[in-house]
């Protein structure tokens, strides 16, 4: 029996039809996939209407338009859930907000996925540690959670570890970038993160390959795969052009199987030193060290200029002249984005409300905590 959860992330590459999303839970689920994921999605809850453009095979067209042309109502999940467990899966999703969150906990789905630009979301995650709290108060079994790490750095994970606990958590190690080099997924931080944290870990994957990633996060000790599937790359969905079709998801799970029977046949040395061969073959040894890297968690080079862009920042979401009184209503955790500019951490969010703004600000416009102070 396999101790690998393989997740088919399917996204929002359904494009909100029930038809088509159905037909990807049958291709990950025959490809061998163990656990299917979704994205919960309201553009409100995370970004602001003039974050910038995304460019699509159609053309360049405004990103919050896209995600919500992504929207779906509450029954479209549930129904997915109920067809993914007929298929003999479990349901996983991705909330990005309150609102996407109570509505997710309501389903009472077999993961919650917290994904790399959420892990800041702290209000997100104190309400999710509240859920699972009163669930153990009622004895009630506590719904698991896996994090996703991507653009981030040791103390936000453990910002975001300290608040939702050890206790049915995993831990994905993550880059943030579309696709990911695999040279720089430094592999073995997955060893590494387990001990720090004392949870179980894995990858979540970007690259393009579907076998070198994969097999070294599991010579590694990673015991999760979470990897995007499409039915084609040419069709519009926003993750597709990294995603595999379903012959490479396949492939992935069959060769993370054979790699797990080695290393439990051979042992943990000599399980890793042949596939290490294997590998060198067929990627070449330069490559295959690169890729395991050096077991240092840091932001990869490829998402070092999305750090505090595509996690979550405090925006305003009216002009607001000086002396006027912050509401919660007046400024929203979200991602920073394409061309607005970066606001302070979403930590700030409950301290500033019904403080006064000692100048005048745009719409938009990341909140800075100098908008408060007294020259």
């Amino acid at each position: 029996m396999s101790k690998i959860n393989i997740i088919a992330e399917i996204g929002t590459s359904h494009e909100g039809s029930i038809q088509k999303a159905k037909q990807l839970v049958d291709a990950a689920v025959e490809s061998g996939a163990n656990t299917v994921k979704f994205q919960w999605v309201y553009a409100d809850e995370i970004l602001h209407p003039d974050t910038g453009f995304v460019q699509l095979p159609t053309g360049k067209i405004p990103l919050y338009q896209r995600f919500r042309e992504l929207e779906c109502n509450p029954d479209f999940y549930y129904e997915l859930q109920d067809y993914v467990h007929k298929k003999g899966a479990k349901f996983c999703c991705s909330p990005f907000g309150l609102k996407s969150l109570e509505q997710l906990l309501s389903i009472n789905p077999d993961f919650v996925k917290i994904a790399s630009p959420e892990l800041n979301h702290f209000k997100m995650l104190e309400k999710l540690a509240d859920y699972r709290e009163n669930q153990k108060k009622q004895s009630q079994p506590v719904v698991p959670v896996i994090l996703s790490s991507g653009v981030s750095k040791l103390s936000d994970i453990q910002d975001a570890v300290e608040i939702l606990g050890t206790e049915k958590v995993q831990l994905l190690h993550c880059i943030t970038s579309y696709p990911a080099p695999e040279c720089e997924y430094n592999l073995k931080v997955i060893e590494n993160l387990k001990n720090i944290f004392g949870i179980e870990c894995g990858v979540s994957d970007h690259s393009l390959d579907p076998v070198l990633v994969p097999v070294l996060s599991v010579l590694c000790g990673g015991t999760i795969i979470e990897k995007h599937i499409t039915l084609s790359k040419k069709t519009d969905g926003l993750d597709d052009p990294v995603a595999l079709e379903p012959e490479q998801f396949a492939l992935m799970v069959h060769v993370v199987h054979q790699t797990e029977v080695s290393l439990n046949h051979y042992g943990k040395e000599l399980g890793f030193k042949r596939a290490f061969e294997q590998l060198s073959e067929q990627f070449g040894t330069k490559k295959v060290l690169e890729c395991l890297g050096d077991g240092i968690k840091r932001l990869a080079r490829s998402e070092i200029k999305n750090y505090n862009r595509t996690n979550r920042s405090l925006h305003y979401m009216r002009d607001m002249e000086c002396g006027d009184t912050v509401r919660d209503s007046d400024i929203a955790i979200l991602r920073t984005e394409k061309v607005l500019s970066v606001g302070a951490s979403p930590k700030f969010f409950d301290l500033l409300i019904g403080k006064k703004l000692t100048k005048s600000v745009k719409n938009g416009e990341g909140v800075q905590i100098e908008h408060f102070l007294s020259e």
